[in-house]
């Protein structure tokens, strides 16, 4: 399997995704669970490599998956440059332990 189903219909994983990359991308970190972090990670490397670029069609792109438009400007404005010279590995998962209520694994996804 490519990637994991989380439970969801593929249009509400696409739209939790969505909210998660918007987020990490606004705010730096995370917390959410392992399986989670592993399909947000990538995304958001993929974002990040679309800001590097810094062209019309690829801000175009991000904005029709970035849920939030001052989001997408920042990450053309900001993370892009500061990752320029930089081949991959923005995003790193640390796992933090179980969660309470269900020891659920949980992780903090982070922008390096």
């Amino acid at each position: 399997m490519k990637h994991r189903k989380l439970g969801r219909t593929s249009d509400q994983r696409r739209a939790m995704l969505r909210a998660m990359v918007t987020y990490l991308l606004e705010n730096g970190q995370i917390k959410t669970t392992v399986t989670r972090a592993k399909e947000v990670a990538p995304v958001a490397e993929k974002m990040i490599t679309l800001a590097k670029k810094n062209d019309l069609p690829a801000y175009r792109q991000a904005l029709g998956y970035i849920t939030k438009e001052d989001v997408a400007k920042k990450l053309f404005q900001e993370i892009g440059p500061k990752y320029a010279d930089r081949n991959g590995g923005y995003t790193r998962v640390v796992k933090i332990g179980p969660r309470r209520g269900d020891a659920a694994e949980m992780a903090i996804v982070q922008l390096v």
